[in-house]
């Protein structure tokens, strides 16, 4: 008899400013069955928000790359989750993050690693990929992790490309990823792993 992994309480905190970010959060919230927490554009969430981040057990981060980093906006959010951090709300939480540039490198290893050691100032547990990079001469444009990332998603859209001009690809990466932290999150809750 296969045993079930308790659902669990996933939430994604995105920033996006032209729709892409926000196309990718919404595939990771598919594949996590999560809530979509939106920071607006001056890199605020309200009250309601900050209690649904504290109450999850797992919890995503997303931007897109701008300049070598995530945007302002989410700094802004991830100075603010400084009042969480100070009162231990996010410790041992499980973690993941993605995003999105323009160009094929565009730093986004950057944001990622940013998001990770937030994650780790909180005390959390990060979740990695765990899909193969598509990164031989037959590779195309939509295969999953055609970025070859292993820390977590990044897509690539072109500047002059509309959101629904996205890799289907970048965006099955994405929802693969939204499982699989809702997948570790809920072993987690179920006691599967143990720290002793």
């Amino acid at each position: 008899m296969t045993q079930r992994t308790p659902s669990t309480n996933t939430v994604v905190v995105y920033h996006s400013g032209y729709g892409h970010t926000e196309r990718m959060a919404k595939a990771i919230a598919e594949g996590a069955d999560a809530v979509l927490v939106a920071i607006d554009p001056d890199g605020n969430i309200d009250d309601k928000a900050w209690d649904t981040l504290a109450e999850a057990d797992a919890i995503l981060f997303g931007s897109p790359t701008y300049m070598g980093g995530p945007s302002w906006q989410f700094k802004k959010f991830a100075d603010t989750s400084s009042k969480p951090w100070f009162e231990g709300r996010w410790q041992n939480k499980i973690f993941g993050g993605f995003t999105n540039s323009a160009s094929v490198n565009g730093d986004k290893l950057n944001t990622l690693e940013y998001f990770f050691l937030l994650a780790g100032q909180h005390g959390g547990i990060w979740v990695s990929m765990d899909i193969k990079p598509a990164n031989v001469k037959a590779s195309k444009r939509d295969d999953l992790n055609r970025m070859g990332s292993y820390i977590g998603p990044m897509a690539q859209t072109p500047a002059d490309a509309s959101p629904q001009e996205m890799s289907p690809g970048d965006l099955e990466t994405a929802r693969c990823y939204g499982a699989r932290v809702a997948l570790i999150a809920g072993q987690f809750k179920a006691g599967k792993y143990s720290s002793h």
